[in-house]
């Protein structure tokens, strides 16, 4: 039950005579420490009140597009797509899945499934003949096959009065298995990182910076990864276009290195991490003196005198509570490795991540990325040039052995 504590779970209620057991479930997952928002079909309130599942889940129900036809308000279905950490669909109906399948949005519930980045779980309920007819197998391998997670029917006598396999999952079972299924997919879940990812832009005046070229992706599909496995993330970021959608991504916008500095300790002494990681591609240095506004040419000065910038990975790690996991970056532009090795030591990371402007296709403006793990002159793990996303799920890996203590990760290594 621990692992359901503080998840946000969209639960979908579509119409089955099953969905009485749906306040049953609701009771279970808020027991569990869940928080708990229904979405009901038009069919849902046929078999159940919206006033029973809105007072047990102490949240709205929702049911229909349109919050208030004659104010002429909608239900924002994308901001309860976003909400979620999951969204569970029980009882779902033939008609529902079907719904699923085909992409259709002919309900409320259907159209917060189109535009949901979270991942989904259904569990069926139906007659003997309906749970076994070839469409619904059918479908039901679809939704599989799309990653949907698919909480077996029990056995049993069913509202015909036939016997057979169709019965809504016990709403226990239900949150066991789902529990269960937290823990398989989300197994940081409890624990807590902090990135910093993008550049900084330093002013010279108010249009005017000291920058570099960094998008952000790398540490961005960093703290996606991460929050797919389950933690919270604190994303310190620097002035980039790259978005981070997953709820568990708390992102803190900034634009200088000071501000980079500022942010990242606040958050670090309010929410301790278990692990820094330290993509971002902050400026050496900044101008002594910004100019206030915006400068005419003819009043820019010759010369800029440039103060060096804190080393904010140092003060972090310098910093961080006892047992928390330290990663740093390193862009070189030959090979780099025993730089790396030096920040490393001088920094006090655990491991340093490599990466050299000389592969073709590393680095900055680039959507892949060929890096090496670097823990010290005993071991460099290096892998083939790769995806952003695919680094991102490498480190994960190191990451998530280091904190459930299993050994080491490395994945194609050619070194």
């Amino acid at each position: 039950m621990a692992m359901l504590k503080g998840r946000r779970i969209i639960l979908g209620i579509t119409g089955s005579i099953a969905a009485y057991k749906s306040a049953f479930l609701v009771r279970e997952l808020v027991r569990a420490g869940a928080e708990v928002r229904v979405v009901m079909t038009p069919g849902a309130r046929e078999f159940i009140t919206p006033l029973t599942l809105g007072t047990l889940s102490g949240n709205p129900v929702h049911s229909e597009l349109t919050d208030d036809r004659e104010a002429g308000t909608w239900t924002d279905h994308v901001e309860l797509g976003l909400w979620g950490d999951v969204i569970l669909v029980a009882p779902a109906t033939a008609h529902t899945i079907s719904g699923m399948v085909e992409g259709r949005g002919d309900t409320l519930l259907l159209t917060v499934l189109l535009s949901a980045k979270c991942p989904v779980v259904v569990a069926p309920a139906m007659d003997r003949d309906m749970f076994t007819h070839p469409a619904t197998t059918s479908n039901i391998e679809k939704l599989r096959n799309r990653g949907v997670h698919v909480i077996e029917p029990d056995e049993g006598e069913l509202a015909s009065g036939l016997e057979g396999k169709g019965r809504l999952a016990d709403p226990v079972r239900i949150r066991e298995e789902l529990a269960s299924w937290f823990q398989n997919r989300c197994p940081l879940m409890g624990y807590r990182i902090l990135i910093t990812a993008g550049p900084t832009h330093e002013p010279l005046d108010a249009v005017r910076f000291i920058g570099n070229r960094s998008s952000g992706r790398q540490g961005v599909a960093i703290a996606m990864e991460l929050a797919r496995r389950g933690a919270i993330v604190d994303l310190i970021a620097g002035p980039m276009e790259q978005t981070a959608d997953p709820p568990a991504i708390i992102r803190h916008d900034i634009e200088t290195a000071l501000d980079m500095q500022v942010a990242a300790l606040e958050t670090l002494r309010g929410s301790p991490p278990d692990v820094i990681i330290g993509t971002a591609a902050v400026s050496d240095v900044r101008p002594a003196n910004p100019i206030e506004g915006k400068a005419a040419k003819v009043d820019l000065p010759n010369h800029i005198e440039l103060v060096e910038n804190p080393d904010i990975l140092s003060d972090l790690n310098a910093s961080a509570p006892d047992g928390c996991f330290k990663i740093g970056f390193a862009l070189a532009h030959d090979d780099g490795l025993e730089a790396a090795i030096r920040k490393r030591e001088r920094k006090g990371c655990d491991l340093i991540v490599l990466n050299s402007l000389a592969d073709k296709g590393a680095g900055f403006g680039h959507t892949t990325n060929r890096v090496r793990f670097v823990y010290g002159h005993d071991r460099i793990d290096s892998f083939e040039l790769k995806s952003k996303e695919a680094v991102a799920i490498d480190l994960a890996e190191v990451i998530q052995a280091k904190l459930l203590e299993r050994t080491p990760f490395a994945s194609e290594p050619t070194d």
